[in-house]
């Protein structure tokens, strides 16, 4: 198949990779321009987004926020430009399920298709083909991507029709970032009262407390290494969606709130592009004390 990629990041980069090396002709663009490891392997860079979208059959884009996804659809050279009648377009980035489902009627009026799919699982889930992808689709559509999806992730769930592959990564954002802040709660507590922080996750890791979070996050609290990973500032970007939803639906997200507001606090202190995980420095500030030195 003839597939365009749009969007070389920290995540975009590993999953086309992952597509290239299942047989699939990839045409690339990305404003950061596209890493020569992906045109070595048999992936064919292009100017604009939408000399991407005249040689593909599905186009792909997996970009910050909703006003990127927006303009690589819609503006000057943008996939619009280059669409053809039955071509598919996923966006596989995190951004508004209010705008996702506009997009699609644009995407529909040129007589394409429209797959919304984001996903979870970072840089790590990106780079071992093992993201879960949150997926809003017809069950038609679903059924024609899903084999480009298992190249690339390993929990694959079709949500709902388009847009619910949206609240859908909503909701797992809140998930992740209150499971960050209590686990930065519990080691912050256990370093301060003297206990060592490595000693009380290795027991927790063993119970109920178990997570994924704690043994990723809790480890990158005690060992201090916070690059990306998942940066700070796209989390708030989340949450900003998450909130505004629940404004929009008339009901309150009070602990989320509590959350950006540390991750707010990491941004005041130059932490925008920390990793998530470093909500815990939000934390240590209100504390005096660090979960480790």
């Amino acid at each position: 198949m003839n597939i365009g990629f749009i969007g070389l990041g920290i995540m975009g980069k590993p999953m086309a990779g992952h597509l290239l090396n299942g047989g699939h002709t990839l045409y690339l663009q990305s404003r950061s321009g596209v890493p020569d490891e992906l045109t070595q392997a048999g992936g064919i860079a292009c100017d604009s987004a939408a000399d991407v979208a005249s040689h593909s059959e599905v186009i792909i884009t997996m970009v910050p926020d909703t006003p990127d996804v927006e303009k690589v659809l819609f503006g000057e050279n943008g996939v619009a430009a280059g669409l053809s009648a039955g071509n598919i377009v996923i966006d596989m980035s995190s951004i508004s399920p209010i705008a996702t489902r506009e997009f699609a009627d644009r995407v529909k009026k040129l007589g394409g298709d429209y797959v919304d799919a984001p996903v979870s699982g970072g840089e790590v889930g990106a780079k071992n083909a093992a993201l879960t992808i949150m997926v809003g689709a017809t069950e038609d559509t679903f059924e024609k991507v899903k084999p480009l999806f298992e190249m690339m992730g390993k929990n694959i769930t079709h949500v709902g029709d388009i847009g619910a592959g949206q609240v859908c990564k909503v909701a797992n954002q809140i998930v992740v970032a209150l499971n960050i802040e209590a686990v930065g709660e519990a080691l912050l507590l256990a370093s301060k009262a003297g206990v060592d922080p490595a000693k009380v996750r290795q027991a927790l890791m063993g119970g109920f407390a178990s997570s994924k979070i704690l043994e990723i996050h809790g480890e990158r609290m005690i060992k201090r290494t916070f690059d990306p990973g998942f940066r700070i500032e796209l989390h708030q970007k989340d949450l900003n969606l998450a909130l505004s939803t629940a404004r929009g639906l008339g009901m309150s997200l009070p602990n989320t709130a509590t959350a950006q507001e540390l991750f707010n606090a990491c941004q005041a202190h130059g932490g925008a592009k920390w990793d998530h995980s470093a909500m815990v420095k939000a934390l240590e500030t209100l504390a005096n004390h660090p979960v480790a030195e």
